[in-house]
């Protein structure tokens, strides 16, 4: 039975959300009130063929932030298989605790009944007095200044297409030539079909360890993410998007790093973090 006092809140505190990444930009499809589907096209996969681990984090944070009617302050995406070109992807909403400002979820993600992604989060906003920023941003040059990242020919199409990266901090492909002193890179990225950069657009930046690996590393070598953690911090208009990647180290096949997403203006807007099977680059064409 539907209980209609609980619509009628989710209702309520969905129209003071901020406008954020709508479903579209996913394709994702309304089944029923706790229940989606995203079919997984080209513009979503990754080089790999399968869905891109941050688009699929995404599409779990913005279906729990409409269930709940409530912002994202923190998702964790556990990848535990592909959802490769050409499936659809089952997104089942479970609001296991509704607080008065604060709801813990769990989202199921599934292809043809098979679990794919499992993300978990807390979502909601908490007035309170107290704030602060201590992270600092690297100092690179503005996005005019850069030069653009080289696109390899077997990410044409996918979702690498729909944004564009510069180099603020990073090499060229002809420039790995041995590890980074820091284990720092940057770049300064923008989703051109996203209008408004909320928490689903930031968990598609904050998937650029693998990146930051092959920087740090100063070969072409990369992986595939096991997890990805958003943290949100404040959200601002912003028309680029510093990815500042971290990475502390790669040790027994296993690549961890964290990336610090700044607006234009300095605002720090999330932190996100991930762990990945370190291996390879696979230039060659999609199957």
């Amino acid at each position: 039975m539907l209980n209609l006092a609980r619509i009628s809140d989710v209702k309520r505190q969905f129209s003071k959300l901020r406008a954020v990444t709508d479903p579209e930009f996913f394709g994702i499809e309304r089944v029923n009130d706790i229940r989606w589907r995203m079919p997984v096209i080209k513009s979503l996969i990754s080089g790999t063929g399968s869905l891109f681990g941050g688009a699929g984090l995404g599409a779990g944070v913005r279906v729990a932030e409409i269930v709940t009617g409530r912002p994202a302050a923190w998702a964790t995406a556990q990848f535990l298989n592909y959802a490769p070109l050409g499936s659809v992807l089952d997104l089942e909403v479970h609001e296991i605790v509704r607080g008065n400002q604060v709801s813990q979820c769990r989202v199921i993600c599934s292809v043809a009944g098979r679990e794919i992604i499992t993300v978990f989060g807390a979502f909601g906003n908490r007035n309170t007095p107290f704030e602060g920023q201590w992270a600092n941003r690297p100092e690179v040059p503005p996005p005019h200044e850069c030069e653009p990242r080289p696109s390899l020919a077997h990410m044409e199409g996918t979702i690498s297409s729909r944004m564009e990266m510069l180099l603020a901090g990073s090499r060229n492909l002809d420039q790995l030539d041995g590890p980074s002193a820091t284990g720092n890179a940057a770049l300064w990225v923008r989703i051109k079909d996203l209008s408004d950069m909320g928490a689903a657009g930031l968990a598609i930046i904050g998937d650029f360890v693998p990146f930051g690996i092959s920087q740090a590393l100063g070969q072409r070598a990369g992986g595939n993410s096991l997890d990805n953690t958003l943290r949100v911090v404040k959200l601002v208009d912003t028309e680029w998007v510093l990815a500042d990647v971290r990475i502390q180290a790669v040790q027994n096949g296993f690549g961890h790093g964290v990336v610090h997403l700044w607006a234009d203006d300095g605002t720090l807007l999330a932190t996100a973090s991930q762990t990945t099977m370190v291996r390879a680059w696979r230039e060659g064409p999609l199957t």
